[in-house]
């Protein structure tokens, strides 16, 4: 609609009257020729069209909102080369539950690296935003680099890791023989310390080791799950009948090499699915050779007791960065190429999942090494370790760096 404006060339009449009688001319004038001209519009133009209303914003944004060009040249870090790109380049952003991957990230900033520990009061005031916000604030504040090789290749692997949940006693008894250590005294007198093998069968290790179990689980090949996860929820069976449940969280090693059993197994061409259930399978069928293929990770973790609340039992163990996992949302990086605390978006297409989200790098492990390398915290429970089993896939990840 367009708004008539009065002229603002008319002088003022000389007196009172003669401005009165001219003004009501002009009135009537106006009044007449603005009703002419809106029977008129009626009559020959089209209907009035009002101007488009903005949506209401969604809980879920299905597209991102305005995107920044890509910024700055590649960094090089010790182990990978980041390259920054658009924010459109992302496969699947802006589709993302983002309020999921803010409790990861509130745990990051309880231990925040120096370049992230600045956004950490925004990201605490946006805990409580809408996905919008959320997603048009790290827009505005950090760059997307794609990770890379140094060599610029783009692709990697996924793996997953999850928190075993098992039943234990706190003394040897019949059905739980399989020992669990704490930290034996005077390790760092001898680097490294003794193998597994050496740990079952050396005099002067098992002297070492006497008084120092922590718990003991019915499985041999369950204690070994433990060990390569780093941490476990143990329900602690006790003498009187009772059972509560604890953490046995990651408290060292005995310095030797890991050794994958499912490579050692393919190796040796006696299975082909290197899954914790072929693995399994292959136990059931040769049983005879369970030492044997125990024996040959000489990698031992020790283990320390922690208590499992109701809050602590919300999230996964600590990692290595220092603070609780988050299912679904921490990942294990090699720090020479991915910082831990970083945000990370991830994406990952296979048989197991599909996996298009935003992550948090809060932990490692000796397998994890490489540019484009991680090992996705699944959680605790049955479908946890079924997926993070099965778990071996192509994976792309983009590192969101402040600006």
């Amino acid at each position: 609609m367009v708004h008539q404006m009065m002229p603002t060339n008319i002088r003022p009449a000389p007196s009172a009257s003669r401005s009165s009688k001219v003004m009501r001319r002009w009135l009537g004038w106006l009044l007449g020729a603005s009703i002419v001209g809106i029977l008129a519009a009626c009559g020959s133009a089209p209907p009035l069209v009002r101007a488009p209303v903005e949506p209401a914003r969604t809980a879920a944004p299905s597209a991102p909102a305005a995107m920044a060009p890509a910024v700055g040249p590649a960094l090089t870090q010790s182990r990978s080369r980041w390259v920054p790109v658009g924010w459109e380049t992302l496969p699947g952003w802006g589709n993302d539950n983002l309020f999921e991957a803010w409790n990861a990230w509130l745990k990051s900033c309880e231990k925040p690296p120096a370049p992230l520990a600045a956004l950490c009061a925004e990201v605490r005031r946006l805990s409580i935003g809408t996905p919008q916000e959320q997603l048009e604030w790290m827009q505005a504040r950090l760059q997307p680099y794609r990770v890379e090789t140094l060599q610029g290749e783009p692709t990697g692997l996924l793996t997953g890791y999850y928190e075993p949940t098992l039943d234990a006693s706190r003394q040897a008894a019949p059905g739980f023989s399989v020992p669990l250590y704490q930290l034996p005294v005077g390790m760092g007198q001898r680097k490294p310390w003794f193998t597994r093998q050496e740990m079952d069968t050396l005099p002067e290790a098992q002297a070492a080791l006497r008084g120092k179990a922590i718990a003991y689980l019915a499985d041999p090949v369950d204690a070994l799950v433990l060990q390569i996860q780093g941490s476990g929820r143990i329900r602690m069976a006790s003498s009187d009948g009772g059972a509560r449940w604890i953490r046995l969280a990651y408290a060292g090693t005995n310095d030797q090499p890991y050794r994958s059993v499912g490579r050692w197994l393919l190796d040796q061409g006696l299975i082909k699915d290197a899954s914790w259930p072929g693995i399994k399978a292959w136990l059931a069928q040769n049983p005879q050779r369970q030492q044997e293929m125990l024996w040959a990770n000489p990698r031992v973790v020790f283990f320390k007791e922690e208590p499992l609340g109701e809050l602590d039992a919300a999230f996964g163990p600590k990692g290595a960065q220092g603070v609780a996992l988050t299912p679904g949302r921490s990942i294990a990086v090699d720090p020479g190429s991915i910082p831990y605390g970083a945000p990370v978006w991830l994406v990952s297409n296979g048989n197991q999942t599909n996996l298009q989200k935003l992550v948090l790098a809060q932990d490692t492990g000796s397998a994890i090494t490489g540019a484009v390398r991680a090992d996705y915290f699944a959680g605790w429970g049955s479908d946890a370790a079924e997926l993070a089993g099965r778990l071996r896939q192509p994976l792309q990840m983009w590192i969101l760096w402040p600006k």
